[in-house]
């Protein structure tokens, strides 16, 4: 079944960019590739929805196999940018302009943002990232407001090489850095560390219940 949907994705994918990311493409992909169309709504029963969900998760393992490959080096936030550029280099924009237009539809906004969350968590897994507590939610979420950010700037960059892109990126983790600079302080004050403590007691990492960055296909 998953040699089928995979197969079905490659096909539909192909008409995305004249269809839309919907059903149209996704039954149009089913016919070239000989799938009935009552089997290609199985294997993809939220439609258009469906498909943009797994070619971001595709890309996002994709990115994983990359940083796994070259792992990257330097400063954090140049690591993290550097991975954010990866990802949008193994992203096709129209493919993923389709994608945003589904998700921006009001039955799809959880989704939408439990794929940001999983690009964040896919970054930070390959960085390394050993948090067990509070941190390991706040770095994701963080992370996943940059990439919404950046994803939306990008697909309107028409500068050359998306140049302009890249300093995006570069003010918005900057931003982060800011933040993150300032939580650090606030740390240094009188009780803060209590409080600290307590909240890491019992804001745990996820383990096995699923959980916003958990790859479970749509």
């Amino acid at each position: 079944m998953q040699d089928e949907r995979n197969r079905l994705l490659d096909a539909a994918l192909t008409h995305v960019p004249f269809d839309g990311m919907n059903e149209r493409a996704l039954l149009a992909g089913a016919r070239d590739c000989g799938i009935a169309p009552e089997l290609a709504r199985v294997l993809f029963p939220q439609g258009g929805a469906g498909l943009a969900a797994a070619y971001h998760r595709r890309s996002d393992a994709a990115l994983a196999r990359a940083m796994a490959l070259s792992p990257p080096s330097g400063r954090i936030r140049d690591r993290i940018a550097g991975a954010i550029w990866t990802r949008l280099a193994l992203s096709d924009p129209e493919l993923v302009r389709a994608g945003t237009a589904v998700m921006a539809l009001p039955q799809n906004a959880g989704l939408g943002a439990r794929l940001m969350w999983e690009t964040a968590d896919t970054i930070w897994t390959a960085l390394g990232d050993g948090s067990e507590d509070v941190n390991w939610w706040t770095k994701r979420a963080t992370l996943a407001s940059v990439w919404g950010a950046v994803v939306l700037y990008w697909l309107g960059d028409a500068s050359p090489g998306h140049e302009d892109t890249r300093g995006f990126i570069d003010r918005r983790i900057d931003d982060v850095m800011r933040v993150e600079k300032l939580k650090a302080a606030a740390r240094k004050l009188p009780g803060a560390g209590a409080l600290a403590g307590l909240a890491t007691g019992w804001i745990r990492k996820p383990q096995r219940a699923p959980a916003p960055g958990h790859q479970k296909e749509a």
